[in-house]
């Protein structure tokens, strides 16, 4: 029997019908991973870092559609936003921005983030392409995705 937590992707799917454990293919369903890139001088936000490997739940609760109501331990507090009855939809651009807010900035957030979205002079691509094209905040995140987030204001 395969234990979820020992086991990685390609043994859980190599393995016969008969032998998967049905929660280790929850646990494999039940997230994505982006790579998230940095440039134009936002990396020094997040620890001078550029690029970022990410992994999201593939379903959040319908609550985390307000901009306004981002992820936050407050929300996990009170039990609203973990709860397993909570109606849900596929993750998207607007809680990845604010999961990148609440989970690797280092410093001023009012730098990356303004009125619930990315702040303006921020070019935000979703697979080589403008987000503007893909639907902005609302784009479905998939497996594999590569958004890559650019400053185009700059000191002088």
């Amino acid at each position: 029997m395969l234990s979820p937590a020992t086991h990685t992707l390609a043994q859980i799917l190599d393995s016969r019908p008969s032998t998967i454990h049905p929660t280790s293919l929850d646990i494999v369903m039940s997230t994505i991973t982006v790579k998230v890139e940095f440039g134009g001088g936002l990396e020094l936000l997040f620890s001078n870092q550029r690029s970022h490997r990410v992994a999201l739940p593939a379903r959040v609760p319908v609550s985390y559609s307000n901009p306004f109501s981002p992820p936050s331990a407050a929300g996990a507090e009170q039990g609203i936003q973990n709860s397993e009855d909570a109606p849900k939809k596929p993750v998207d651009l607007s809680y990845l921005i604010f999961w990148l807010r609440d989970n690797l900035l280092k410093e001023r957030a009012e730098l990356f983030i303004e009125n619930g979205t990315v702040r303006p002079g921020i070019l935000v691509l979703v697979n080589d392409a403008d987000w503007e094209l893909e639907g902005e905040g609302e784009y479905q995140l998939k497996d594999g995705d590569e958004i890559v987030f650019i400053s185009t204001l700059h000191g002088g």
